[in-house]
Formats: C-alpha cells, sequence, structure tokens
C-alpha cells in the first residue's frame, strides 16, 4: 500500500495501518534532534512519519513478525535511521530515555473467548477492561522521560479516556487531546502528555 511518500508492505500476522495508526502519524509532536521511542511500531509506519522529523528513533515491538516487516518497510523506503527492537513495552529499552515515546496502545476490552491464538492478538488485546497494557505503561513511562519529555498515546473510549488522563495528571503531566476521530460505536484520541517538571 501506498501511504505519502512511502510504501508500506503488510502482513496477516501485524496490524495493518488505521485510522488509529494516521490519527497518530499525522498528529506527531516532535521537534528535529529528539530522541523518539515508539513501542508497538508493527508495520513501522508511525516511526517513519517521525523519521521525517527527526533521525534518533527507536522502535519495539512484542510481535517477531512486526520486527521483520517494519524491517523491511524501513529498508526499502531507504530509512536507516531508525533502530529495531524485540520486546514488550520498556523492556527492550531498559536504562534509556527518550524525549518523546509514541504508542498505538492495545485498547480493545478482550474476553477470552476473543483471543486470538498468533501475534495480531497483541495488537488490540487490552485484556478485560482494555486498560491491561495501558496501566502498565503508565506505571513505567515517566522512568523513560527526560526533562520536558512528552508522550503520545492512542486510546479508544472503550476503555476510560478520563482514567488515562487523571493517572497522567497524577504523575506530573499536563494533559491534552489533541486530536480524534469518532466511529459509531467508539472515539479514538491522541491523548498528548507534557512532563511538567
Amino acid at each position: 500500500m501506498r501511504v505519502d511518500e512511502f510504501e508500506i508492505e503488510t502482513d496477516e500476522m501485524v496490524y495493518e495501518p488505521s485510522d488509529d495508526s494516521f490519527l497518530l502519524a499525522e498528529n506527531l509532536i516532535i521537534n528535529s534532534g529528539d530522541e523518539v521511542l515508539e513501542i508497538g511500531t508493527g508495520s513501522g509506519i508511525v516511526a517513519m512519519y517521525a523519521s521525517k522529523k527527526t533521525d534518533k528513533i527507536v522502535a519495539t515491538d512484542i510481535n517477531f513478525n512486526a520486527i521483520e516487516l517494519a524491517e523491511k518497510n524501513f529498508t526499502s523506503n531507504g530509512l536507516e535511521n531508525i533502530q529495531l527492537f524485540l520486546g514488550n513495552l520498556f523492556e527492550p529499552v531498559k536504562d534509556q530515555k527518550f524525549d518523546v515515546i509514541l504508542f498505538n496502545t492495545p485498547y480493545l476490552p478482550t474476553e477470552s473467548s476473543e483471543i486470538l491464538d498468533d501475534n495480531l492478538n497483541y495488537a488490540f488485546d487490552g485484556g478485560l477492561d482494555g486498560r491491561e497494557v495501558i496501566d502498565e505503561f503508565l506505571n513505567q513511562v515517566k522512568n523513560h522521560l527526560n526533562h520536558d519529555g512528552r508522550l503520545q498515546l492512542i486510546q479508544s473510549s472503550l476503555s476510560k479516556i478520563e482514567e488515562t488522563i487523571s493517572r497522567l495528571n497524577d504523575l506530573g503531566f499536563k494533559v491534552e487531546i489533541t486530536a480524534s476521530e469518532k466511529f459509531f460505536f467508539e472515539e479514538i484520541v491522541l491523548i498528548t502528555a507534557f512532563l511538567d517538571e
């Protein structure tokens, strides 16, 4: 598939870029020289958009198929400034800090009967209330942000947006919803949070 100036390959085991991916990709707040971490890179499309703004990017994913696909997409588009690591959330970057952290979260409430028995499940499965991965991310994110850092995350109204905003406020962030898109059963929002220290 063609996206702006990028040519993107897809894979049935990797989340295909969709409305939520582009809501994040098209509303990035990144300055030249920022060190950026994208968690859950999938096909790599968000990291590719980020590469137009800075040349210091680390992208991770828990899905090995996603790492392989993103690497293929970066190579075919001539992008050599994105480092890729396999692992869950912040595991691959344990001691590193960044200016910007990006995450299109797995935000769908998922019953046990809805769980897929393959790597694609990682892309959407947010546990019973949709917050399992979001909460784990919020517990760790401040340890990986530089002074005056910011994070941008995608979330759905199905997984308690206000709870995320409240948690971020408690962690010392200034929080805004900087973009949103309504669908017939949910609203997808881009939460942008600035570390207010």
